[in-house]
């Protein structure tokens, strides 16, 4: 079985948590795009880790891989490493694999990234983590790959063949070239490169040898939909194709053989960073719900712009992902609101849309329609079914999945492992 997990709105809907969740089920995760600007959250007890290269079922028994669609630092992999063995988890080259040609983040990207972001006159949000640019140069062909990184011979012609191109760029930025070759980077890539020359591997292989043998596959997103390349909110947006279809592209894998496709939608909608959020919540119940919610970015920790539930966006998810179920996350932070909003249409020049425009400009001049449903005063943190919610809960899931027809078989009332559970139980 393989199946794909992507966020159907703007990113932190929760996925980290429900892959952990649903990882026991499955013999491999991976990760198929995005860097480490995305952040999964997954707390076990007590512990919690934070995620952002490393696929969330590594606490668990799955293979994890990152594919070749992902760009990697390997400072940030070697940290998260670090996490996991200071809590007694082995993240060894049995365990986690990273495909030969995936794109290697460099510190002329992190550099370049910072410098363009400072020069731009409308701030897109980035998290100045060098994601775009390493994209651009795998797009241009002029990336350095994990298969050069752990072979210090190819890495060091191939910086030196890439080294007076980024030194020129970053000097007409107005930046420090001397970063490109400096000596102390170099070294320490270089043992990077000895410390995970055991983990390479053929990611697409591996996969499709797993179906061969009738395993179950995960396929994991990093952000959301809206942050698509393509079909996002552009500009702002993230720098690869956070959709279901880009996880067949990314790993390798023909969609012929994709049998579920999981979209994690919270009980609300945020977004870190600009752009549009038609149904932002600017004052004090904006900040009650951050608050309740804990909206604040595992990996920049910028606090989340939050709204109320937006249909005509998880429309065009689905249309954009084809969802065949859906994990609702966060349905306690709604608790103690008298009357919980959903948006169901949009207002726009004298029209009424029932899914989002094509041109960014067009949905920052929309205006929500509403329709209103009974809160509730009851925690719902220590329900552990569906039947335990009150009515007002069930309710409110019920007309969600009404509206977006598409079944919504996991709930999520907390951020705990044991605090979800499947809505037909």
């Amino acid at each position: 079985m393989f199946t794909i997990i992507t966020g159907a709105q703007f990113g932190d809907e929760g996925k980290g948590k429900i892959v952990d969740l649903l990882a026991k089920d499955y013999d491999v995760v991976a990760r198929f795009q995005g860097g480490n600007n995305a952040g999964h959250t997954v707390r076990v007890g007590d512990e919690i880790y934070k995620l952002h290269l490393i696929p969330s079922g590594i606490l668990l028994d799955a293979r994890v891989l990152i594919g070749p669609g992902v760009v990697l630092n390997p400072e940030v992999l070697a940290e998260e490493i670090e996490m996991f063995e200071k809590h007694g988890i082995n993240v060894n080259s049995e365990k986690l694999g990273v495909d030969a040609k995936t794109s290697i983040i460099m510190p002329y990207h992190i550099e370049l990234d910072g410098l363009r972001e400072a020069a731009r006159e409308t701030k897109i949000g980035t998290t100045k983590r060098g994601i775009g640019y390493a994209y651009i140069d795998k797009v241009a062909r002029d990336e350095i790959r994990m298969a050069e990184l752990v072979d210090k011979e190819r890495f060091l012609k191939r910086l030196e063949e890439l080294a007076p191109q980024k030194e020129k760029e970053i000097e007409a930025m107005g930046g420090n070239p001397k970063i490109v070759r400096d000596t102390v980077l170099i070294k320490r890539y270089l043992e990077l490169g000895e410390q995970f020359a055991g983990y390479v591997t053929d990611v697409s292989r591996e996969i499709n040898q797993a179906l061969d043998e009738g395993k179950n596959v995960m396929a994991e997103a990093a952000q959301g939909t809206h942050l698509d390349v393509i079909h996002g909110t552009q500009k702002f947006v993230t720098s690869s194709s956070t959709i279901a279809g880009s996880a067949c592209a990314n790993l390798g894998v023909g969609p012929t053989r994709v049998d579920n496709v999981i979209a994690i939608v919270k009980a609300y909608i945020t977004r870190v960073g600009e752009g549009p959020l038609p149904t932002e919540l600017t004052g004090e119940l904006g900040e009650r719900i951050q608050k309740a919610g804990g909206e604040f970015g595992t990996t920049t920790g910028r606090g989340r712009r939050c709204g109320w539930f937006d249909l005509p966006l998880l429309k065009k998810a689905i249309s954009l992902n084809g969802y065949t179920e859906i994990s609702l996350t966060k349905l306690d932070v709604l608790t103690g609101l008298d009357t919980l909003r959903i948006c169901v249409g949009y207002k726009y020049k004298g029209e009424n849309l029932d899914y989002p425009p094509e041109l960014t400009e067009d949905l920052q001049e929309c205006s929500p329609v509403y329709e209103d449903l009974p809160g509730w005063k009851d925690d719902l943190t220590e329900v552990k079914a569906y039947n335990e919610l009150p009515e007002n809960a069930r309710n409110y899931v019920e007309r969600l999945e009404e509206l977006m027809k598409v079944p919504v078989n996991y709930i999520s009332v907390g951020p705990g492992r044991a605090q979800t559970f499947k809505k037909g139980e």
